[in-house]
């Protein structure tokens, strides 16, 4: 059984993928998205970088013979040269060729086989079985930070370089993008390596398929993605409900809530006796399945305004008038009311070039029953101040006018050009006031039957549709890149009209939740006169 630096990074994001990734049907695995193939470009492009200024020696060897390059590797350490890129480590308690005499791989063996690649094998003096030196691993990481999972992986090298050169290197180092070179602490990760490590070994042999949780941030970008989807849909997995985190599952999965019709039915006083379940989960989670088990959008808890912090469930609109405590406060706020002119304010950004460079947005104008969209798009990292004014001229045209968006980068980023263009404070600072997130609306008044409170989700379950619908944001980041590559205009122009849809989408949802919030009001009217 061979056991990589790789399958041990993926373990630990997740331990299915790496299981897929030995025993899965490869023929149901995705073609890696354009984005994915973006990073591991920009992946390879920033380790050349930092080689760019070292001398090295790399083992000579053919694709995929990892014995011949590990062999080709030790050589190359015997000989001390001084650096070693692309090296192979390999090491078994039982020689290989023992283990090959046995079995048509290395792969197919009972016997565990540790293979480690690191990105670069540094002398330093010391004592090993080559002489007065020793080799010190070093892993380049497109990252910002030295996560832990970097750090294990960099730990496992050391593990299997210590077993060939006879002695434990020192340190293990990473190399990062913004932080530079990282030392790893191997006597604290040591030992959570080899607890991993054995959990790793364990699963494979066993053959253990780990059960299915779909985490939208890790699993996005996975070439599995769509097979455990199609499972998690299959069992109305709880991992699709919103805050259905993995500790939160393992706590519902140990009091046999294992459906989302369990949980909807679950009391609230039962779950806030759990830790996982405290400052408003509980109700957050139990109304959320509701939401799921029937299909309908349901008025959120406001527990904070009346119940001291203790979360309660709020009706349905089919059941409100049953409930006289909708009565005490209004459903529907200021900010969503119907004004005479809207603004839908929408951004797409290169983070590589801490560039934005389209402010998409959309007029809706009540008074004249019209709409007309807006695109400043910046063609280089030079425009991006001549399409910031644009945007600034546009939204002052009209000055008292809301401007919805979608999360908080739009706002966030008001406040970088601001800073980076030298804007005096009277063109930007009142926009802050104007400002309003059609997000942080939706989570705070309602629950909706959604997967995920991205935008998309949510307009979507509203009615909305992309005219591209296998578009986002992380697509974008690509096209753009494309653009400055290779000066390809459609590229531009499929950006362009994915932004507009995006304006559109958030007008959309705003409007729908306003539609939402006058019927509840106008419920609570009719209950009240009653």
């Amino acid at each position: 059984m061979l056991i990589t630096d790789q399958q041990l990074l993926f373990f630990q994001r997740c331990s299915r993928r790496t299981y897929l990734d030995v025993y899965g049907d490869f023929t149901r695995k995705d073609p890696p998205s354009d984005f994915l193939l973006k990073l591991m470009q920009d992946s390879f492009d920033f380790q050349q970088t930092i080689l760019a200024d070292r001398s090295y020696q790399q083992p000579d060897f053919p694709r995929g013979n990892w014995i011949l390059a590990a062999q080709e590797t030790l050589n190359l350490m015997k000989q001390g040269f001084e650096q070693i890129h692309k090296g192979v480590l390999l090491f078994s308690e039982e020689p290989i060729e023992n283990i090959l005499s046995n079995f048509q791989s290395i792969e197919h063996s009972p016997q565990v086989v540790l293979l480690s690649y690191p990105d670069l094998l540094v002398k330093h003096p010391g004592e090993s079985n080559f002489g007065d030196w020793i080799y010190i691993p070093t892993d380049i990481r497109l990252g910002k930070r030295p996560k832990l999972d970097y750090q294990i992986v960099a730990a496992f090298h050391a593990y299997v370089l210590s077993q060939i050169q006879g002695t434990k290197p020192e340190k293990s180092r990473l190399i990062l993008r913004t932080k530079g070179v990282y030392e790893v602490n191997l006597n604290q990760r040591l030992p959570q390596m080899q607890d991993i490590l054995q959990d790793c070994i364990q699963m494979l042999e066993k053959q253990q398929e780990p059960e299915v949780f779909i985490a939208r941030q890790k699993c996005n970008l996975c070439q599995w993605y769509n097979q455990c989807y199609t499972i998690a849909q299959s069992q109305n997995h709880l991992s699709l409900l919103p805050g259905v985190t993995p500790s939160r599952y393992s706590r519902l999965q140990a009091l046999n809530i294992t459906s989302v019709a369990a949980l909807a039915e679950t009391s609230l006083e039962f779950l806030l006796n759990y830790p996982e379940f405290n400052e408003g989960i509980a109700a957050q989670i139990i109304q959320q399945a509701s939401a799921t088990l029937n299909n309908q959008a349901v008025l959120r808890s406001t527990s904070e305004n009346l119940n001291n912090g203790k979360s309660i469930n709020l009706p349905t609109e089919e059941n409100l008038q049953q409930n006289r405590l909708q009565s005490v406060f209004n459903p529907l706020p200021n900010v969503l009311r119907r004004s005479p002119i809207e603004l839908y304010f929408d951004l797409e950004a290169q983070p590589e070039l801490n560039l934005d460079y389209l402010h998409g947005v959309l007029v809706v104008d009540r008074r004249n029953n019209s709409q007309k969209l807006y695109s400043f798009l910046a063609e280089n990292q030079a425009e991006e101040e001549k399409i910031w004014l644009e945007f600034l001229n546009l939204v002052w045209t009209y000055p008292i006018a809301p401007i919805f968006h979608f999360c908080d980068y739009e706002s966030k980023t008001i406040k970088r050009l601001a800073k980076a263009y030298n804007t005096p404070d009277y063109l930007w600072k009142p926009l802050l006031k104007r400002l309003i997130d059609i997000h942080q609306q939706v989570t705070q008044l309602v629950t909706l039957p959604v997967e995920s409170y991205a935008l998309k989700p949510i307009a979507r379950w509203m009615g909305f549709e992309w005219n591209d619908p296998s578009a986002n944001g992380a697509q974008c980041v690509y096209w753009y890149e494309q653009w400055l590559k290779t000066g390809d205009r459609t590229l531009l122009d499929t950006i362009v009209r994915y932004n507009q849809d995006d304006c559109q989408a958030t007008f959309h949802v705003k409007e729908w939740l306003t539609n939402f919030l006058e019927n509840v009001e106008g419920s609570q009217v009719e209950v009240q006169t009653q």
